[in-house]
């Protein structure tokens, strides 16, 4: 399920990939912080490449900051 997969995905298929709810999906998108999504008619999609870039922004080599 990644750029392999060019196709739309639902918010569940998205969510359970992330390791997360629909509903918690839900409320990244509400506050601009998830993966970008594409409505469809009122229906929202996710497109694997940009869920797949919404994983590689989240990588980091450490937390905090460097000293």
């Amino acid at each position: 399920m990644t750029t392999e997969n060019p196709g739309l995905a639902r918010p569940s298929e998205v969510a359970t990939y992330l390791g997360t709810t629909p509903g918690g999906l839900g409320n990244l998108r509400y506050l601009g912080r998830g993966p970008k999504f594409v409505k469809v008619g009122r229906r929202v999609m996710y497109r694997w490449a940009d869920v797949d870039a919404y994983v590689e922004a989240q990588t980091f080599a450490q937390t905090g900051g460097a000293r």
